[in-house]
């Protein structure tokens, strides 16, 4: 008897997903901006009369104006074959950290909840979950100890390297280094992409082992004057940055089943060791997040308590559907007065 498998992924963020999709699935169309929460899906045939895998792929778009828009695809019913895909913008230096993290943190709370709520109806199943997103690390790896990761499978994809390429090399390094520690801290794979038909392939095959389990890639590429390409559990701190010897973590030599031996090995981000000391931070995510915005400094990010109604949302607008709109409030607002007025004239007539 044959069993069709059933592979969900989540695309999050910036410009770039419904590309990457449609290429995944073969599709020669042109793609179209995501509006809130999209779906669409895909077969794979895996031979002749046996049924075909099913990959189910969302988009979140809107950038973090919609994480409530999160908890629709994660359920306890989706999560154990559930893959998340952040598509960051390179093109925006000044975004991306707190994209990423806030995309990534909402992500992962909403995960955190449904796999205790799934624990408590199943406990081995959930018990499967927390042992499996140790698969990609191996159980000799150095940094085993050090790092903490993401709860279900994920990626980050650097998207228009084509503008990203003609950085400043050392905001380039700034930029590659800090994504390579992200995601080696989460156990996740990372690579960069753009219109080029040799990079849309690669992330071809990327995608395509997430959603139909196809074998993984063992490529690496951590060459900052070319697209990275990291497959989770192939990189370590020790080859982002080069380990200071003399400056040791507390947090980490404080942390459970941490030997004091690999205190010293918990990797810098890239600034001079006589400014190292002088940076506040409460953990070494926290260092390279202070680090990269020191850089690159925040700018303006469309947050969920900033655009609460998307149709308000100035990335959506259009000129005349906005001036029907307005209208057409004004005219509610004028129907509920005179309706009020109606009812108030009917109480006093009675």
């Amino acid at each position: 008897m044959w069993m069709t498998l059933t592979h969900y992924s989540f695309f999050l963020n910036f410009q770039g997903k419904t590309t990457i999709i449609l290429r995944c699935l073969d599709r020669d169309e042109p793609p179209k901006p995501t509006l809130a929460l999209e779906y669409t899906y895909g077969r794979r045939a895996k031979g002749h009369n046996i049924p075909k895998d099913i990959a189910h792929f969302w988009e979140l778009g809107g950038g973090t104006s919609l994480l409530d828009l999160i908890s629709i695809p994660i359920t306890s019913d989706t999560l154990r074959t559930f893959s998340v895909v952040l598509v960051l913008d390179l093109s925006k230096p000044n975004d991306l950290w707190p994209t990423m993290e806030n995309l990534l943190q909402a992500t992962k709370r909403h995960v955190d909840k449904v796999i205790m709520k799934l624990g408590k109806k199943n406990s081995k199943a959930a018990s499967e979950m927390r042992q499996k997103i140790w698969s990609n690390m191996q159980k000799d790896h150095p940094d085993r100890e050090l790092i903490d990761p993401f709860p279900i499978p994920l990626v980050i994809i650097g998207s228009k390297y084509d503008i990203f390429q003609d950085f400043d090399s050392e905001k380039r390094k700034v930029i590659c280094k800090t994504l390579r520690f992200v995601a080696h801290y989460y156990g996740a794979s990372l690579m960069f992409t753009s219109k080029s038909e040799a990079l849309l392939l690669k992330i071809r095959g990327v995608i395509n082992q997430l959603a139909f389990g196809i074998d993984k890639s063992k490529s690496i590429c951590v060459d900052q004057n070319k697209p990275l390409f990291i497959t989770a559990g192939l990189d370590s701190l020790s080859q982002i940055e080069k380990s200071v010897h003399k400056y040791s973590w507390h947090l980490y030599c404080n942390r459970p089943k941490v030997e004091k031996s690999r205190c010293h090995s918990t990797g810098l981000p890239p600034v001079p060791d006589n400014d190292i000391g002088k940076i506040q931070a409460h953990s070494p995510m926290d260092l390279w997040k202070k680090v990269y915005e020191k850089l690159f400094p925040p700018k303006s990010i469309s947050t969920q308590k900033d655009v609460k109604d998307p149709a308000r949302d100035p990335q959506y607008a259009e000129c005349e559907v906005d001036e029907m709109r307005i209208q057409k409030d004004q005219e509610l607002e004028q129907y509920k007065r005179s309706s009020s007025k109606s009812w108030k004239q009917i109480e006093l007539d009675s």
